[in-house]
């Protein structure tokens, strides 16, 4: 075989792998392609394998097949209560019809734009009907159900499959917060006001009516005092008086004893006293005398 045959078998060889090449293409498992021929798609390749095309008049145009993630920036929306609200959420979908995503979007950052504002303005419509306590309670995952029915629903058209729509996040914004806070403190310090005057006011109530107790107290304890004093001193009465009746000369001298001793008690060093005087009477003539002085 001549030089020249080998270099025109090498050439047809070639000619022909790259005829192949053009002719054939390959599907993963994790891709979906769209055959579009001048311009117009014709049809699309799901499966994968090894697949065929016209070449140079056909083009092949692959999308991802699996579930695809879309995070946009955070947004203030103003709820039904008119408060802000820093929402972001998250939206995952697949592209499950490509001749429709092709005519309707053409690329997936197309679809990424479009798909952001049709969350977005179903959040704006779902969350301007409600309060910040609904989405704070268990009405959240009803909420977020009725975003997702109607993202889901445009994105139909679009050839576009939504799986899921969820909150990242759903924040109060900085002043919204701080000035929630500052009045959640004006209104706990309100209360603590309240509280503390009404402990007082108990306080009171509680001092007046142990005040009121006390002095009922004392006065039964002084009446059963005096009631007691009044009875001992009766009895103390009839005892002296009935000591007096057994031995009226020896009661009588005790009695003189009582009044020396308190009188000479509180009397000076030195007492002065006429000789002739009733006070000296019991010293000179004694207990059992009853005769002149």
């Amino acid at each position: 075989m001549s030089q020249r045959t080998r270099i025109m078998l090498a050439a047809a060889v070639l000619l022909v792998l790259w005829l192949l090449s053009a002719t054939l293409y390959t599907v993963t498992e994790t891709q979906q392609a769209l055959l579009v021929r001048l311009g117009a798609p014709v049809a699309a390749s799901t499966e994968p394998g090894l697949h065929a095309k016209v070449p140079f008049v056909d083009t092949v145009i692959f999308y991802d097949k699996r579930l695809l993630l879309l995070v946009p920036d955070a947004e203030q929306v103003i709820l039904g209560d008119q408060k802000r609200l820093e929402v972001q959420p998250y939206t995952s979908y697949r592209i499950a019809n490509p001749l429709l995503f092709y005519q309707a979007l053409r690329t997936t950052e197309q679809a990424s734009t479009q798909l952001t504002q049709l969350v977005s303005s179903s959040l704006r419509r779902e969350l301007g009907q409600i309060n910040l306590s609904a989405l704070l309670s268990k009405d959240r995952a009803r909420i977020t159900e009725l975003v997702q029915k109607a993202v889901a629903e445009k994105a139909r058209s679009l050839g576009i499959e939504v799986v899921e729509v969820r909150f990242h996040r759903a924040d109060l914004p900085l002043e919204t917060s701080q000035s929630i806070y500052d009045r959640m403190k004006s209104e706990r310090q309100r209360e603590a006001k309240e509280l503390r005057a009404q402990g007082f006011e108990w306080a009171q109530q509680i001092q007046s009516k142990a005040d009121a107790e006390r002095t009922v107290i004392l006065s039964e304890a002084q009446r059963q005092a005096k009631i007691t004093h009044g009875e001992a001193d009766a009895e103390a009465n009839r005892i002296l008086a009935e000591s007096f009746s057994k031995d009226p000369q020896f009661y009588k001298l005790y009695r003189s004893l009582q009044t020396y001793k308190g009188a000479l008690a509180d009397s000076a060093p030195t007492l002065v006293l006429s000789p002739d005087a009733e006070f000296l009477h019991s010293l000179k003539t004694g207990p059992g005398s009853s005769g002149k002085r």
